[in-house]
């Protein structure tokens, strides 16, 4: 592998590996529909259906915050001193 080159390889990727990617600096900002609210944040207040939400993830999938826009979520990873990373 060269140096900027990055291999993954999802089947051997352990959720305790993930937890401990960039030494716990690391999170994701993932768009989620509000019906998937509930499972994920079951404090939160009730959500109309159909809207497009944000969430930021720890590295290891722990949901740490929920919000209606990316730059918000971004914004809220770099306040805790976080790398937020997007994903698909």
């Amino acid at each position: 592998m060269t140096e900027g080159n990055v291999v993954f390889e999802p089947a051997g990727v352990s959720t305790e590996s993930l937890a401990t990617l960039g030494e716990g600096h690391i999170a994701y900002v993932k768009q989620i529909r509000s019906e998937d609210v509930p499972g994920l944040f079951p404090q939160a207040p009730k959500i109309a259906p159909g809207l497009k939400l944000f969430a930021l993830h720890a590295a290891d999938g722990t949901p740490i915050m929920l919000t209606d826009s990316r730059e918000a979520a971004i914004a809220n990873a770099w306040s805790n001193e976080l790398q937020a990373v997007s994903v698909h």
